[in-house]
C-alpha cells in the first residue's frame, strides 16, 4: 500500500493490486500475522511527509528530496530530489556537488537510512579556546 499526499496535502492510499483491497489470503510473509489485531510498522515516515529528507542507499549513494510517499517496503517517492556526487579520485568521499534528479522512486531494498532534514547544528563539545588542554598536576 503506497501512502501519498496530493497537491492539497490530503492523504490517499493505493493498494497497487489492480483495484483489489486487502491481502491475497495466502498467509505467510514476515510474522505471518499471528492473530494480532493491527499491523505494526517500525518506520514512522508519515510525520516527515512533505518535508526534506536525506536518504543513504546501499552502495553509498546519497539523495535528498521532499518525501511525497512511501510504502511498507520502504519504497520512497522523493520530489525535487538531488544526488550528492562522489569524488572521482576517492569513491568513498561524497562531495558538495549535486545532480538534479527531480521526481524519483527509491527502491526500499536499496534504502539504508532515512534522515529528516539535514540542518547543520553547532558542536556542543567544541570550545573556542580549547581550554581543556591543560594537564592535571
Amino acid at each position: 500500500e503506497l501512502k501519498m499526499n496530493d497537491s492539497r496535502g490530503r492523504s490517499s492510499s493505493s493498494s497497487g493490486r489492480g483495484g483489489r483491497s486487502g491481502r491475497s489470503g495466502r498467509g505467510g510473509g514476515r510474522g505471518g500475522g499471528g492473530g494480532r489485531g493491527g499491523k505494526e510498522t517500525t518506520l514512522e515516515l508519515q510525520q516527515w511527509m512533505d518535508s526534506k529528507v536525506h536518504v543513504k542507499c546501499i552502495g553509498g549513494r546519497e539523495l535528498q528530496g521532499t518525501l511525497r510517499g512511501y510504502d511498507d517496503l520502504v519504497n520512497l517517492v522523493l520530489d525535487d530530489s538531488v544526488e550528492f556526487l562522489r569524488d572521482p579520485t576517492d569513491y568513498e568521499t561524497i562531495t558538495n556537488e549535486t545532480r538534479t534528479l527531480g521526481l524519483i522512486v527509491v527502491r526500499g531494498t536499496q534504502v539504508s537510512l532515512v534522515c529528516p532534514g539535514m540542518e547543520e547544528i553547532s558542536n556542543p563539545f567544541e570550545q573556542a579556546g580549547n581550554d581543556d588542554t591543560e594537564g592535571d598536576s
